[in-house]
């Protein structure tokens, strides 16, 4: 078993997770890695071990699914790993009006970006209390400092990440604990097409940062204590200067450049 700890990481099939997972192999750190696509994650857990002499284990696992983060818990426990850093990474968004998307997908934002992170949480935090020693990193986004119509749950999904990170960093200092929220803004990810995003208008104009940039910027930060991490100066600008602007403004802008076309 690695000296480094075991990691954790939810969503680990694309995208940031993904990445976040072979940032964690090639610093030594031994892999938990959870998404709904057994498959996916065998391919990618066959890379790292091959790579990087790590040990993977692959738990495949749909988090919309209330009982899951129990069983995924309770699992840990019966192999005796105990998991140093938490990466609640999984998450989803729908685009559309609030009244005319299905219900059944709005409630299961809810479950993946907010209920799962927080049961996650709740579960693995007390072991890493008692060994006076862990990391969580929660994917927040940019989105969660401002109101968003047309995704309006997954906007607020993600204020609550926000909130909810930085209030148990404070609530843990001292503890050997550090929470971290990492804030990016448009990312090269799978998010865009299952979210429904077309990409015009502003959209199609702006250039995505890298999956791979935003993982490695989380990483330092999280290695680092860091509380909040945005990463991209232009991202941090925004973030800034949207603690200065009239609610009513931003809520118009947000409007504006996802309103369908």
């Amino acid at each position: 078993m690695s000296r480094k700890g075991i990691a954790l990481i939810t969503g680990a099939s694309a995208g940031i997770g993904l990445e976040l997972a072979k940032l964690f192999a090639a610093d030594g750190h031994d892999l938990v890695l959870v998404a709904r696509r057994a498959d996916v994650l065998e391919k990618l857990a066959h890379s790292l071990r091959a790579k990087h002499g790590v040990t993977v284990h692959i738990w495949a696992a749909d988090l919309a699914d209330p009982q899951a983060p129990r069983q995924l818990q309770a699992r840990a426990v019966a192999e005796g790993l105990a998991i140093d850093i938490l990466v609640n990474n999984a998450g989803f968004g729908a685009m559309g009006l609030f009244h005319a998307l299905p219900p059944e997908r709005q409630l299961g934002i809810i479950d993946v970006n907010m209920r799962a992170l927080t049961e996650m949480t709740y579960h693995f935090l007390p072991p890493m209390r008692e060994r006076r020693r862990g990391r969580i990193l929660n994917l927040g986004s940019i989105v969660g400092f401002l109101p968003g119509p047309y995704m309006a749950v997954y906007y607020a999904s993600k204020a609550y990440v926000v909130s909810f990170s930085e209030a148990l960093a404070e609530e843990l200092l001292g503890s050997g604990i550090t929470v971290t929220c990492l804030c990016p803004g448009y990312t090269a990810t799978e998010f865009q097409k299952a979210a429904g995003i077309a990409k015009t208008g502003m959209l199609a104009r702006l250039r995505p940062m890298p999956a791979e940039t935003v993982a490695r910027i989380g990483y330092r930060g999280l290695m680092a204590g860091r509380r909040l991490v945005v990463p991209g100066w232009g991202n941090r600008i925004s973030v800034f200067g949207l603690r200065f602007s009239p609610r009513r403004f931003t809520v118009g802008i947000a409007s504006w450049l996802q309103r369908p076309r």
